[in-house]
This record gives C-alpha cells, structure tokens and sequence, in this order.
C-alpha cells in the first residue's frame, strides 16, 4: 500500500505542489489536533462507496461546530479537481479541516476561517494481496477518549496501539476495553459464529464505519444472521472467521489473532464472498 502523498494537494483554495503545502503554527489543527478527517476510496479515477460519507463528514464537523467553508458541490467538485490532477487511477482521498488559526485558547474560538486540506494517494483496493494471505492481529488496550464516533484527527492513542501492535508483528490490533473488542486501530472489527457476522452496536465508543454499514447488508443479503453486541478476544479466537474492513481495505481476513490460528490459519468462504459482493459493487460505482 501507498504510504506518501501523490504530487499536488490542496490547502484554503489553492492547488500546490506537496511540498509547498504550508499551515500556520498557530493552526489548532497542529495545537491541539482540533479537527475531523476523512477518506473517500478511489476506482477507475471515481470516487466509490460515498453512500455515507457525506453524513459522517457532516456529522462530524457539526458535532464540534466547524463549518466546511464550501458548498457540497463546491467541495466535491474540488476533490474530483485534486483526482484528476494526480491522475490517480486507484487509492484515496484524504481531506481533513481544522477550526483554522488563533492565539492558543482551550475553548472552540468563534469566527475562525476553517483550514482545508486535501491529498490523493495510491493503494490497491481491489487486489491487495493481503486479501488472499490474511492478516495477523493482537489485543491491545483500548485508551481513547470517550467520542470516538467523531473521526478526529487526535489520533495520538490509536498510533499508540498500532505501534504496539507493531511491535509484536501484527498488521493490526484489535482494540479492547474492559474485556470486550471495540474495534480495530484504524478498521471496523468483526467475527462470524455458525452463520452470523457479529460486530460492536454503533454508540459513541466507536466510529461508524462507511464500510461497516455495507458489509452488514450485504452480509443480510447472503443469508447471514446479525448480532451488533460486544464480543471478548476469546470468541476471536474460536470464531469461524475474523476479519477487518476500512475505506481502502474493504475487507480483510484475519487468519491469526494473538498467535492463534483463525479457521485453521485459513482464509475462509463467507469473508471471501462478503469482499467478492463488495468488490463488484465498488466496480459498478466506478463504471467498470
């Protein structure tokens, strides 16, 4: 996967070269991480899966009162520009806005001008390799604030456990708080028991994942029970399947959690199926 912007970018109403891309030190983007990001999959040079983007970006920047200093028109037509300036074929967009600039004050300052800033970047979505080999998770301790259904660019406790999860050979952690997965570190986490996906009910412990809401459809449409309820890293470790998902990855299975062997260290059918439904669907969005 990708792991660097493409060429231009965009900040306040201007397109740059990346390393032109300059902020004020005094933005609370960069004081106090004062802000809400998001990303939008890109295939065949179209934005997919937007179903729920705009109404998570929108929630998000509303539930910390910052306005998107653009009419939606306006602002996609903008993310479209920054597509076709990269001439990015697949991957993600990325666009993040903070309250804007001011002296260092704790409360939300009124009449602040939001800063805007968007990039592109290559990833396979549609064959990962990672899809067919799986992927390996441990548990690590959940430590994040209490309104993590807001996509905030404070990220500091989640590269705290991805790092650690890192640091024991995993690709991903898988999140726990007092005894129960909420979620991966930057993924949505599920499992499959005897014929049903179980994930984590929406509530302010976890973010609402775009990709989270279609897999439970498609998952319905293919016969599959739902259970939204918490679950323990034990029944990880005795679940049928495992998997993750996440705006670039659509889903990922994970063969091993903490060392043990997930169906046998085996990809299994219902994850392969889930992500062959999805993947089509991705494809009609982008017209191929």
């Amino acid at each position: 996967m990708a792991d660097k912007a493409l060429e231009t970018v965009f900040l306040n109403g201007e397109f740059l070269p990346k390393d032109e891309a300059k902020v004020s030190a005094f933005d609370r983007g960069f004081i106090f991480g004062d802000g809400i990001y998001e990303v939008v999959p890109v295939i065949n040079s179209k934005m997919v899966d937007k179903e729920g983007f705009w109404a998570r970006f929108e929630r998000s920047l509303n539930e910390i009162d910052i306005s998107l200093p653009y009419e939606k028109e306006k602002f996609e037509a903008i993310l479209n520009e920054m597509i076709a300036k990269n001439a990015l074929k697949e991957g993600g967009i990325y666009m993040q806005v903070t309250r804007g600039v001011a002296f260092r004050n704790f409360y939300f300052m009124e009449n602040l001008t939001p800063s805007v800033f968007i990039f592109c970047y290559e990833s396979e979505i549609l064959n990962n390799p990672a899809a067919k080999t799986g992927i390996k998770v441990v548990s690590v301790e959940d430590i994040r604030w209490k309104r993590r259904d807001i996509k905030s660019i404070s990220l500091l406790a989640q590269c705290y456990a991805k790092n650690e999860a890192h640091k024991k050979g995993a690709d991903e952690g898988f999140m726990v708080e007092n005894g129960f997965v909420t979620e991966g570190c930057s993924s949505s986490a599920f499992i499959i028991k005897d014929k049903t996906l179980i994930t984590k009910p929406l509530s302010n412990e976890i973010l609402p994942g775009i990709r989270r809401m279609r897999l439970l459809r498609i998952a319905k449409d293919i016969g599959l029970k739902i259970e939204e309820r918490k679950f323990s890293m034990d029944e990880v470790y005795s679940a049928d399947e495992v998997f993750i998902s996440a705006a670039t990855l659509i889903l990922l299975p994970v063969i091993y959690a903490d060392g043990k062997a997930i169906n046998g260290a085996k990809v299994g059918e219902i994850s392969s199926k889930l992500r062959e439904i999805y993947a089509s669907e991705l494809l009609k969005e982008a017209g191929l």
